[in-house]
């Protein structure tokens, strides 16, 4: 799972984190599988995408991508997200692992023209990139209830993280029957 700070778990002790979470949920449907944590607090795109060989050393069967948050944080030119994320689709598909790409949308105060294009970013990307599952929003049913998030408004809670877990299943699960290609090209 290859992330931010989302991913990264940030607050919450480790096993609270949303990949420690999904791999129990999955665990639990009687799936063996280990989700790897490749998030890491503050990262952008960039970043992600700077890190991308690091984080496929393990040689993970599948990825999520899980980045953008930072970027619209931060108010960066979406045309710079969405070409660090095509590169990161790109070179996991160069690597034949299937991918699901978790989406983000922009906090409302950079205003509504910024907050369209940052989405549609995700969208189109997904379109461009037919064999990648998309899941729209990471933070669906998380963003913006205070219920559900630490204080800071940002990052989920422990009961945040339960949410997401639940709701990105289908996803994942579409993601993990999903044929592997285990002749992976050196990479």
């Amino acid at each position: 799972m290859l992330g931010d700070s989302i991913t990264a778990a940030y607050g919450l002790p480790r096993g609270e984190g949303l990949p420690a979470r999904l791999e129990a949920a999955l665990r639990a449907e009687g799936r063996p599988v280990t989700v790897l944590d490749a998030g890491v607090s503050g990262d952008t795109t960039a970043g992600g995408r700077a890190r991308l060989d690091w984080a496929l050393a393990d040689r993970p069967d599948a990825a999520i991508v899980a980045l953008g948050g930072n970027d619209g944080l931060r108010g960066l030119d979406p045309r710079a997200t969405r070409a660090n994320l095509a590169a990161i689709l790109d070179g996991l598909a160069a690597r034949r692992i299937p991918t699901l790409l978790a989406g983000m949308l922009a906090p409302p105060n950079l205003g509504a023209d910024y907050g369209r294009e940052f989405a549609a970013t995700f969208a189109d990307l997904a379109r461009a990139h037919p064999q990648v599952v998309f899941y729209p929003f990471l933070l669906d049913g998380v963003a913006g209830d205070a219920a559900l998030n630490q204080p800071d408004g940002i990052h989920p809670n422990a009961r945040g993280v339960a949410v997401m877990v639940q709701r990105m299943l289908p996803a994942v699960r579409a993601l993990l029957d999903r044929p592997v290609d285990r002749a992976m090209p050196a990479g």
